[in-house]
C-alpha cells in the first residue's frame, strides 16, 4: 500500500521557529524531515534523556539527551532575507523548468525545490 505524503514547507538545512510547545518561540536548523509522519528533527529542540546501557562502542553507558522529531505543524519557516517567520508560496521561474520557495513577506527566492 502506496502512502501519498504532503508537500512540507521546510527541509534540512532550513532555519525554523517553533510555534507551539514547550520549546516556543525558540529557533534551530532542521537536521532531518520525516515526511512518514510529517515530523521534523530540529538542532537543540524537544530534547529528551535517554538512558543508555554499556556497550563495547559506550563502555560508560549512561544517560544522554538527545533530539526528538517535531510536529512539522507547529514549525515555522525563518526567512533568512527579512529575518520574519513565513509561509512558503511554490512556483516555477520564468524561462527554465524547476520549482523554487518563495517568502510570502518579502516575496524573494528562498531556493530551488
Amino acid at each position: 500500500m502506496e502512502k501519498n505524503f504532503q508537500k512540507v514547507p521546510i527541509k534540512k538545512g532550513d532555519t525554523v521557529e517553533v510555534i507551539h510547545g514547550k520549546d516556543d518561540k525558540k529557533r534551530g536548523k532542521v537536521l532531518t524531515v520525516i515526511l512518514q509522519d510529517q515530523k521534523a528533527v530540529v538542532e537543540g529542540m524537544n530534547m529528551v534523556k535517554k538512558h543508555t546501557r554499556a556497550t563495547q562502542g559506550n563502555p560508560q553507558g549512561g544517560i544522554i539527551s538527545k533530539e526528538n522529531p517535531i510536529w512539522i505543524s507547529n514549525l515555522r519557516l525563518v526567512c533568512s532575507r527579512c529575518n520574519q517567520l513565513t509561509k512558503v508560496k511554490r512556483s516555477t521561474v520564468s524561462g527554465s523548468d524547476y520549482r523554487v520557495r518563495i517568502c510570502t513577506k518579502c516575496g524573494e527566492i528562498i531556493d530551488k525545490v
